[in-house]
């Protein structure tokens, strides 16, 4: 599990996760080799350069040789041991020295080939040309490809990991010592940086100014603060990812049918909660409709473009209040398209799109009798930044009684919008046209925390204000927060959706179920990742693996790994006891933060693993945050936090029928009787 060792440095890549790169080269180079044995036996050398040739054909076999066999060793020993039990590869340093040496003579002889076929290669068999040029070209793709995965793995940190002093035994640390203080403070430091510099590469498209800037280093904080504490490497955590999907799936089959309490279509329901499908399903379409042409087009591929072709370039949305982002009117058309609504039903239109500034709409929904505010979801680079914005800020709440906090980026997104709501007059321009009607504000995702709190916002000057959430995050509100909202919003959540329980309490527990599963499973990694591709695509019985520790093996979690440094840094915030999960150690490092208001549950009626063109039926019931306090890991976690995915359901148990499981299947104007198609 801790990154390998190798030339003065610690690297992103662990010692058992050259199994699969070394078989594949192996077999290309099995290939190549074979190909030149051919070309050797059958050759003629007497052509023009043909000396050339044989010393090239003869020298290339021999480093092919040599190649062959270090990478077999290489292979060999990386499938040895587990993933926290590196002893049985403590030679795999070693063969990473000798494979890096045996790239010179690869470069010199690949330059060799390339000089001979381009200057020497008239006159000889186009055969043995064909084969020439290919293995020069296989050698500097190789090349090619073995300098971009030693960019990728490249750990930044490497060298300012701590080193055991000369007195300790290898890995022991005192971590409380003013030495590891130290230690600590400056790791932080530099892995704050780090990915600082990440960040700013990977959004080097946007503005440099001060609002992105500190963006960048609270986000950096969060990052460095939650992956400090362990030495996970990338192929660790797929690993720790497939264990725990086969163990809850083996779990969820183990559970008694009976203890499953839930509302399917065919049995009675109660009218509270029919009530709310109904009006849920009739806002998500205008959640849906926010996210403009791309969501659209995705939900109604084959007629989709043929609609919005002809009206995309002559919106006349000059005589309409449009604001930024959308020049040729395509996101207006495909919300018209959506919705139903006329021109003259929207009063406010912004594709305006920053940090911490998302699109939203304002609009007369004429068949609910309410002014409508929708916004909009994760759709941008900008959007992610305010996602990942995931500290606590204090939002103060007249009349609510103990701590109130959110979300940092969707609060400062909701102040945004109540800015423009209020300051501006949009509300009151609504108002003023239809005062008899109720607020109504919706959004998915990240439009969903955002509508939320724009609710809270709104709450005292719109008492009968409603509020319909979907998916939301949830790491969004303090608990005295979660508890005031429930008077007024509704939560919508499908099935295994990632978003809902998604809470830096929440990833630290995933992180600590993580390295507790990894460190209990016997099986060499490149095992654990072919059975989890298995399961995943194929399906069949969960792997049969132990799912709790002994103590022999607690104990070791704590201490160093044969050869390599501690795998989790003592007193970690995550990992303060592995013993229990209730015991008073593992205690939250993190303020909570809760999903908003009411939760509505949707399930899916039958077997999780479906063909594309089954039928499915939906269950839906009231929950609590209390279920959401764990990250399940499954193929739909994501699937089912698509917009597409909720308002299908939605339909689905409003309409009392079984829906296709296909994208195709679903158009965003189903049920809107007000839509011209």
């Amino acid at each position: 599990m801790p990154g390998m060792v190798a030339f003065g440095r610690r690297w992103g890549i662990a010692s058992d996760d050259l199994v699969f790169p070394g078989s594949f080269e192996l077999l290309l180079r099995v290939w190549i080799g074979t190909l030149i044995l051919f070309t050797y036996h059958k050759g003629h050398f007497d052509c023009n350069g043909g000396g050339v040739l044989h010393t090239y054909l003869v020298g290339l076999l021999v480093v092919l040789g040599l190649i062959i066999l270090s990478l077999w060793a290489i292979v060999y020993v990386s499938a040895q041991g587990t993933i926290t039990n590196p002893g049985a590869r403590r030679s795999m340093p070693a063969l990473v020295y000798l494979r890096a040496l045996l790239y010179i003579p690869e470069f010199v002889w690949a330059c060799l080939g390339a000089v001979w076929v381009s200057d020497d290669s008239r006159g000889c068999a186009p055969a043995t040309v064909g084969a020439v040029i290919t293995a020069v070209i296989t050698s500097w793709v190789i090349l090619l490809f073995t300098g971009l995965g030693v960019v990728f793995v490249f750990d930044p940190m490497g060298r300012r990991r701590l080193q055991p002093g000369p007195a300790e035994p290898l890995g022991v640390r005192d971590m409380e010592s003013s030495g590891g203080t130290q230690f600590l403070s400056t790791a932080r430091s530099l892995a704050t940086k780090v990915w600082e510099c990440r960040l700013r590469l990977l959004c080097c498209c946007l503005p440099q100014d001060e609002s992105h800037r500190a963006a960048f280093s609270s986000i950096s904080q969060l990052l460095s603060d939650f992956f400090s504490d362990t030495d996970l490497v990338p192929s660790d955590i797929a690993a720790g990812l497939a264990l725990l999907h086969q163990e809850q799936d083996k779990m969820e089959r183990s559970r008694d049918p009976e203890d499953i309490v839930t509302h399917s279509p065919s049995s009675p329901i109660d009218q509270d909660l029919q009530t709310e499908l109904e009006k849920a399903a009739h806002c998500m379409q205008f959640a849906a409709a926010a996210y403009g042409w791309p969501l659209y087009v995705y939900s109604n591929p084959f007629t989709a473009p043929c609609k919005l072709s002809g009206d995309c370039c002559r919106t006349s949305a000059a005589a309409y209040d449009v604001v930024g982002g959308d020049h040729l009117g395509c996101h207006f058309s495909s919300i018209l398209q959506a919705t139903g609504l006329q021109y003259r039903d929207f009063i406010y239109v912004s594709f305006h799109n920053q940090i911490y500034e998302i699109p939203f709409f304002v609009a007369l929904d004429h068949k609910r009798e309410a002014v409508l505010v929708a916004v909009r979801g994760t759709l941008s680079l900008k959007d992610v930044l305010t996602d990942l914005s995931a500290e606590c800020e204090n939002l103060p709440v007249e009349g609510v009684s103990g701590a109130c906090y959110a979300h940092k980026g969707m609060c400062q997104a909701a102040g945004y919008i109540y800015k423009k709501l209020v300051n501006d007059g949009i509300l009151n321009q609504a108002f003023s046209v239809v005062p008899e009607y109720k607020l109504v504000v919706t959004g998915h995702s990240l439009g969903a925390g955002t509508a939320a709190l724009l609710a809270i916002l709104l709450r005292t000057s719109f008492p009968t204000l409603q509020c319909y959430s979907f998916s939301p995050p949830g790491g969004l509100l303090s608990k005295a927060l979660a508890e005031y909202s429930k008077d007024f919003v509704v939560s919508v959540v499908l099935g295994k959706d990632l978003v809902p329980r998604l809470s830096i309490p929440n990833m630290e527990d995933l992180k600590r179920r993580i390295l507790k599963i990894v460190t209990n499973c016997n099986k060499p990694k490149y095992r654990i990742l072919l059975q989890g591709c298995w399961y995943e695509l194929f399906g069949g019985d969960p792997d049969d693996f132990p799912t709790e520790m002994d103590s022999r093996r607690e104990e070791q979690l704590s201490q160093p790994l044969l050869g390599e440094e501690s795998l989790v840094i003592r007193h970690s915030s995550s990992y303060q006891s592995l013993a229990s999960d209730d015991s008073p150690a593992h205690a939250a490092a993190h303020l909570p933060l809760f999903p908003p208001g009411r939760i509505l549950f949707i399930t899916e009626d039958g077997p999780s693993r479906r063909s594309c063109f089954s039928q499915v039926r939906y269950r839906a019931d009231w929950s609590s945050e209390t279920a959401f306090r764990s990250i399940l890991i499954s193929p739909r976690m994501l699937v089912d936090h698509m917009p597409d995915a909720v308002l299908r359901a939605l339909n689905s148990l409003c309409s009392d029928g079984p829906f296709s499981l296909c994208p195709s299947s679903l158009s965003m104007t189903g049920r809107n009787p007000h839509i011209s198609m």
